[in-house]
């Protein structure tokens, strides 16, 4: 008996150090990693202890082997950088079953894969894999393939079908070939996740799709598939997220969706859907999420909505739904956020919405509802973040709470007939951005509570029937940015404490009764742009300080004011910006100006004179001299004398001048003069003989055009007219756009000319150039390396002209070509947006967006839904910006070598995070690194900027209160935190944040 345990016992060993040596006797294996690992380059040394001096690779790093057999099982890494290609000789790993090698910079093509029969997993997300996908079928085994967010390209695969075994298969976010999905994919029927977002997809969804019945995941969004929703979709009662936004669907959604009873996410927004919204929706009792906007939607929303208990988040908006809200929507659910505006919805507002407790976002503009506000809001709704209501005709007085609601950040109950007074409750919005009730009934006083809302970023209540004074406290809100008070019936004097308000740009107190004097201390106001101050009954002069402001508009007309008003103010102004004055009076006589001239002494008027006949005389002999030199210029160009002399000029002008257009016709615009060549023309630097120098832009398309723009034969007859039509497009855009902005951050626009051969814009002009040149230039143009303050200023200016021409603008105006060459420097680097020949002015549209066909833009600029949609809009020019403040941070091009081919500052910087690589190695090393942690914040607003969906960007205001925040030069700018809100999700505003849609 002992001598037989004994003999099992040594067997047992020998047995267990067979296991052992076999677990450390595979050095082939080994060898097959090392000849892999020479295909990386490993810039991170992950793969360090991959080396020859080991010949145990279950050892290594990312690296895991069968615990009995030894073998290489499974190669895991994630979001470190191996930047390299993935070799064949992998699949010489013979009990090889799992690759997980998700951002890792694999680049190169996806070799063929034949070897690796046992492999079941293969993730290879967001990299660089390029070329065709190979024949697939060798890998009989595999269940799960993700090669998302790759460059794969060439022919839909139709190899895929013969992975019988495949249940998960991701290709979402590759540039395939445009075409169907391939038919051969029925045989797939294991399938439970099928994930084809982005792919080129056209046609119709193919039936076979409904026939898995075990599908639990499917998303074919952001392609162009069209045809109907199947009634097939009834199969799929394992669903559980479906995803069909982005695509030309058409018809009505089926009835037989209410099948899915366990979907919990279902979104086939921004399609051409239309009929009603069926009743058996209400059947899907988990769901969590319902997207179905910007779609043509008809009929009322069903009343079962709001009887499905888990829902969260419904979007409805740019729909043309009818009828009332459902009335139990929210009570019996956590919900967050609903947006159902831009349809024609009446009734009254649903009692019990907040009753959950959670609700953050609350928009229901631009419809029909009536009735009041039910109290409940005021209690239930303290979660709220964004309340929209305006433009429907509610009425009643606004519940107390509702002005105190403690997390909301924008308040806008404008363009409604509400009535009675603002709350003292206001003291409690402590979030409070955005309050806007402009053009309802409101009366009583601007309580001074309002002056405890610190974070107030814009007051607009004009066009209601306040009464009594402004309250000082208004100077304690330090970060306010609009005050627009106009058209109320507020009197007393305008409180000094408004002086404090230092990051004003726009006030606007016109059409009240205030009194007395205007303040000095509003020439401390360094950021006022705009001032309206009319059909007041103020006195008094107007402060001197005033005309040492960058303002772009004024307006001081009908009040009771007194002595003379300085040049600055009067070339700012128009010639009715300071009628029904009597007393007012200017020292320099201007036929722009209606104002007399103010008494002088004989001596004085003496003087004037003299100098105002030796001005006429040397003005009349350089008129001489300048039209001798244009005869000459047009001679040398053989230009026939008698079509010049025909030639009258048109002339506008948009500000008082001290030039006229006679100095400007008569220049001759010369090549050694030129400063920049923008979309729609060559700008020029011009001296003026009152020693100001101006920007001329002659507008031109091409260079064959302006030559044969001075052929006058019959042969070159047609293409003249078709370059003149164009030329005038273009300038009654840049016109028509730049004559009516007053914004200290945009370049103004003096005058135009034109006449038969030319088009002539004249700006002022910016002596330290482009923010390219100053950043990017190589031959000295950029001068001495801009430092991080005026890097941050250049930034903030720049999203301030931006914001105004979003949302200060009716309608709005959207730039279409923001990049760093159309932002231009004076000598302090204050920014100013500049070039609108490709400027678009968006018409009241329900889509909002422009629908030209013309290419616009720049590369490294243009946002990514113009590659499918064609469609600029407020949001293009948000990533466009977002680009601009990458280029501020980094120092880098929007387009480098380095980024590899096609890839652009967007895609290196998200790599970058991605791979969690040092968030400092990114910032400009030419800037010290004390201002470290104030570009970082800079960075998660830029991050904002370029998502790759349009709907998660930031708007420029929200851009603009965002870099308020960091403020290098703020002594609490540590202190805050950098938050962003869309107006159906939050967004995340960590760095590592992926760009991925966001429920």
């Amino acid at each position: 008996m002992e001598q037989t345990l004994l003999v099992w016992i040594l067997g047992f060993l020998s047995l267990s150090f067979t296991l052992i040596d076999g677990v450390r006797a595979h050095p082939q294996e080994a060898q097959i990693l090392l000849q892999m690992k020479q295909k990386f380059q490993d810039p991170q040394n992950v793969l360090n202890n991959w080396n020859d001096s080991s010949d145990a690779p279950c050892n290594w790093e990312g690296i895991t082997c069968n615990s009995q057999t030894g073998m290489v099982i499974e190669i895991a890494f994630e979001g470190i950088s191996l930047k390299g290609s993935l070799d064949a000789v992998i699949c010489n790993l013979e009990s090889l079953e799992m690759i997980h090698l998700p951002f890792t910079d694999l680049n190169g093509s996806l070799p063929l894969m034949e070897n690796c029969s046992k492999l079941h997993y293969l993730n290879l997300t967001t990299n660089s894999l390029s070329g065709s996908l190979p024949d697939f079928t060798p890998l009989k085994s595999l269940q799960v393939l993700d090669l998302t967010t790759n460059e794969f390209s060439g022919e839909f695969p139709e190899s895929l079908g013969n992975l019988f075994e495949l249940r998960s298969l991701n290709l979402a976010e590759n540039d395939f070939t445009a075409g169907p999905i391939p038919l051969k994919l029925k045989n797939l029927t294991k399938l439970r996740e099928l994930y084809l977002a982005d792919c080129n997809l056209i046609r119709e969804i193919p039936l076979f799709i409904f026939n898995f019945t075990d599908l639990g995941l499917l998303d074919l969004s952001n392609n162009h598939l069209r045809g109907s929703i199947p009634k097939e979709i009834g199969n799929l009662k394992e669903l559980y997220q479906f995803y069909l936004f982005l695509n030309d669907l058409s018809g009505g959604i089926p009835p037989e969706i209410g099948n899915l009873t366990l979907l919990q996410y279902f979104d086939a927004s921004q399609n051409i859907l239309t009929g009603s919204i069926p009743e058996e929706i209400g059947n899907m009792k988990e769901l969590v999420v319902l997207l179905l906007d910007r779609n043509n939607l008809s009929g009322q929303i069903p009343e079962s909505i709001g009887e499905i208990p888990y829902l969260q988040s419904l979007s409805l908006y740019q729909n043309r739904l009818t009828g009332p809200l459902p009335p139990k929507l929210g009570s019996l659910s956590k919900f967050n956020t609903m947006d159902v505006s831009e349809n024609r919805l009446n009734g009254t507002l649903p009692k019990d919405i907040c009753k959950g407790g959670n609700m953050q976002y609350f928009l229901a503009l631009e419809n029909f509802f009536t009735g009041n506000l039910p109290e409940s809001y005021g209690r239930d709704c303290k979660s709220l973040i964004r309340f929209r209501i305006n433009k429907n005709n509610l009425s009643g007085k606004v519940p107390d709470g509702i002005w105190g609601l403690p997390h909301v950040k924008i308040l806008d109950l404008s363009s409604n007939e509400f009535e009675g007074g603002i709350s003292s409750e206001i003291r409690n919005a402590k979030n409070l951005s955005q309050l806007s009730i402009f053009a309802n009934r409101f009366s009583g006083s601007l309580v001074p509570e309002i002056g405890m809302a610190l974070q107030l970023f814009k007051i607009e209540a004009n066009n209601n029937r306040l009464t009594g004074s402004l309250p000082k406290e208004i100077g304690n809100l330090t970060q306010l940015d609009v005050l627009n008070l106009q058209e109320n019936m507020l009197e007393g004097s305008i409180p000094v404490e408004i002086g404090l308000c230092n990051s004003l740009s726009v006030i606007s107190l016109a059409g009240n009764h205030f009194k007395g004097p205007i303040p000095e201390t509003l020439g401390s106001i360094q950021n006022l742009n705009s001032l309206n101050l009319s059909n007041n009954e103020l006195s008094g002069s107007i402060p001197a300080s005033l005309g040492l402001l960058k303002l772009s508009s004024v307006d001081f007309s009908n009040n009771r004011l007194t002595g003379p008003v300085s040049h600055s103010l009067l070339s700012v102004g128009d010639s009715q910006s300071f009628a029904g004055n009597p007393g007012l009076c200017t020292e320099v006589s201007s036929i722009r100006s209606i104002l007399r001239v103010c008494s002088v002494s004989h001596d004085k008027l003496e003087v004037k004179r003299t100098k105002f006949a030796s001005g006429f005389i040397v003005g009349v002999a350089t008129c001489i001299l300048v039209m001798g030199l244009i005869l000459l210029h047009r001679y040398r160009r053989n230009l026939p004398a008698s079509k010049a002399e025909n030639s009258s000029w048109s002339f506008k002008a948009f500000h008082n001048l001290s030039f006229s257009a006679e100095e400007i016709s008569g220049v001759l615009l010369r090549k050694q003069n030129v400063i920049g060549r923008g979309a729609s023309g060559t700008v020029y630097r011009v001296d003026l003989p009152n020693n100001e120098v101006v920007a001329v832009k002659h507008l031109w398309t091409s260079s064959k055009m302006e030559e044969d723009a001075n052929n006058f034969d019959n042969r070159h007859h047609n293409k003249q007219n078709v370059f003149r039509e164009h030329e005038d497009r273009q300038a009654k855009a840049e016109v028509e756009t730049l004559g009516t902005i007053r914004h200290k951050n945009i370049v103004k626009l003096y005058c135009y000319l034109s006449n038969s051969h030319s088009n002539l814009l004249v700006y002022e002009y910016m002596p330290q150039g482009n923010l390219f040149d100053a950043l990017h230039s190589d031959d000295g143009r950029g001068g001495h390396v801009l430092d991080w303050p005026a890097r941050y200023r250049i930034a903030l200016g720049t999203a301030r002209g931006l914001a105004y021409l979003h949302q200060d603008c009716s309608p709005a105006i959207v730039h279409r070509d923001v990049k760093s060459t159309n932002i231009l420097l004076d000598n302090f680097y204050e920014a100013k947006v500049a070039d609108f020949g490709v400027s678009k002015v968006l018409q009241a549209s329900r889509k909002g967006a422009d629908s030209g066909t013309g290419f616009v833009g720049t590369h490294g600029y243009i946002a990514p839904e113009y590659a499918y949609s064609l469609k600029v809009t407020e949001k293009s020019d948000v990533y466009s910006f977002g680009v601009v403040l990458l280029e501020l941070i980094t120092g880098k091009r929007p387009n480098e070598p380095e980024y590899g081919e096609n890839r652009d500052i967007v895609y290196w910087l998200t790599r970058k995070i991605s791979s969690k690589e040092s968030t400092v190695d990114v910032l400009d090393s030419k800037i010290s690194m004390s201002f470290e942690e104030d570009m970082i914040k800079v960075l998660k607003v830029a991050m904002l900027c370029v998502q790759r969906l349009p709907a998660l960007r930031p708007s420029m205001r929200e851009a603009v209160q965002m870099l308020v925040d960091a403020d290098p030069c703020s002594i609490s700018n540590s202190k805050t935190t950098l938050k962003q809100q869309n107006d159906s999700t939050e967004v995340k505003s960590d760095l590592t944040f992926q760009f991925s849609r966001q429920m």
